[in-house]
């Protein structure tokens, strides 16, 4: 378009940002415009034509709502008016609001929109030390991964997540340690919940390991943990194995490869991949002790099921070709010497077990079927196979022990009504119950 003034002048305006020219020459005093005609020639509000003139530029940017602003107020809830659960990285909390809330979204995604919030990001900047339940928690890396290339069968790395104070459902804090075994080729893991880290303890969950993953390693890399080091390996000593750890490696036909004192990065397999289990404190104050071990298998099922960042591979389908690989368990007269003592037990019509005359209860989904129980740490271990069912404090003075979460689904089979009515009752029973058998 060509605008001609009384001086004479012809400018050619192509685009609204061009009227700028014209702000200039009115400037200069050579021109005197009519923002009302130049308004009508490009069919446009004056209001409009005088921002223009005034040198305003459009953004080539958009202020787009994103579809995470609908969560705002809930992230805001959980991260700055929550004293109970706590998420250590912004993964975590991205989890967290998948598995609980329908979020739907890449995690590079939220994770760049909570970065864009100050209130957001300031959480996340202050957590990585944070005190919780009584723990100093310390989150930061002092030392780099070696790298180094395994072949199948040859090696697993083993560690503890330990003493994580965890507060339960019920206000009871109770610190639990978790027993991680990683298959250095295939990255096969396996997390498993224990309340002690006895040498009786880790033999019976190496051998559920060996289990799970369907053989047995020709090395073991560990640090120098008391239960299997009775002097620590150092770069001027050699250290000496456990007597009774040896034998248990001579038992299963592993060799014992302690790291170094202070070289944690050489089985850096096994360490790398323990900051995801701090996604259990994303649940701290909402589980009783089943309900966080069966929230830990979620996790585990989840890590082997989802494609390796190194390797490129799914560990839950990679184990298959490392299986041919592995030793073969020892024979059972073998095995048992280093297992928790078992027995087994019939689910009855009411969803229970019994054990020294107690009643513990167990999904009803095992009604009439035959369960396998263990005793360690104070506690009912209930096992269908070699699956974990669940988990009772064994209290002898209580004559019926429920948790929640079984109690409400046996109620729901007996009586009919709305989600919300089932619990209410469900819960009243309990308390009931409670106060009778006291």
């Amino acid at each position: 378009m060509i605008l001609e003034f009384n001086i004479g002048n012809k400018i050619a305006i192509h685009s609204m940002e061009d009227l700028c020219i014209l702000g200039k020459l009115e400037e200069a005093g050579t021109t005197k415009l009519n923002k009302s005609q130049i308004a009508r020639e490009l069919n446009v509000d004056r209001r409009t034509v005088d921002k223009y003139i005034k040198g305003y530029k459009k953004s080539n940017t958009r202020n787009r709502s994103s579809k995470l602003d609908e969560y705002y107020d809930l992230v805001d809830d959980l991260l700055n008016h929550n004293n109970t659960q706590v998420f250590f990285y912004k993964r975590i909390l991205w989890q967290y609001l998948k598995d609980n809330h329908g979020l739907d979204c890449s995690e590079s995604s939220f994770r760049r929109w909570v970065s864009k919030n100050k209130d957001f990001q300031s959480y996340f900047n202050g957590i990585r030390n944070r005190t919780v339940n009584g723990e100093k928690r310390d989150c930061t890396t002092t030392h780099h991964a070696m790298h180094y290339v395994t072949l199948p069968g040859e090696e697993a790395q083993l560690d503890w997540k330990e003493s994580m104070n965890m507060l339960l459902k019920d206000g009871v804090i109770v610190s639990i340690n978790i027993f991680a075994l990683v298959y250095s080729y295939s990255r096969f893991k396996i997390y498993q919940l224990s309340l002690t880290k006895t040498q009786d303890v880790l033999f019976h969950l190496l051998d559920n390991a060996f289990e799970q993953a369907g053989g047995v390693p020709a090395k073991l890399r560990t640090d120098n943990m008391k239960t299997v080091m009775d002097e620590a390996r150092t770069q001027y000593r050699s250290g000496k194995i456990n007597n009774r750890f040896k034998q248990f490696a001579d038992d299963y036909g592993f060799q014992v490869t302690p790291c170094r004192a202070g070289e944690p990065q050489v089985k850096a397999k096994v360490e790398a991949p323990m900051k995801i289990l701090d996604e259990l404190y994303a649940y701290n104050g909402m589980l009783d002790i089943a309900e966080l071990n069966q929230k830990l298998m979620e996790i585990n099922n989840r890590v082997n099921s989802s494609c390796h960042p190194e390797t490129g591979k799914i560990p839950i389908l990679h184990i298959n070709k490392e299986k041919d690989s592995l030793k073969p368990l020892p024979k059972d007269k073998i095995r048992n010497l280093y297992q928790i003592k078992s027995s087994s037990v019939k689910v009855n019509s009411q969803s229970t077990i019994t054990y020294k005359g107690n009643y513990y209860s167990v999904p009803p989904a095992y009604i009439g079927r035959r369960l396998t129980i263990q005793i360690h740490d104070n506690y009912l271990h209930v096992y269908c196979n070699t699956n974990l069912v669940t988990i009772h404090e064994i209290v002898e003075e209580k004559k019926r022990n429920y948790h929640d979460s079984h109690y409400i689904e046996i109620t729901g089979m007996s009586i009919k009504g709305s989600k919300e009515d089932i619990e209410e009752f469900a819960r009243n029973n309990l308390k009931e119950i409670g106060e009778i058998y006291k």
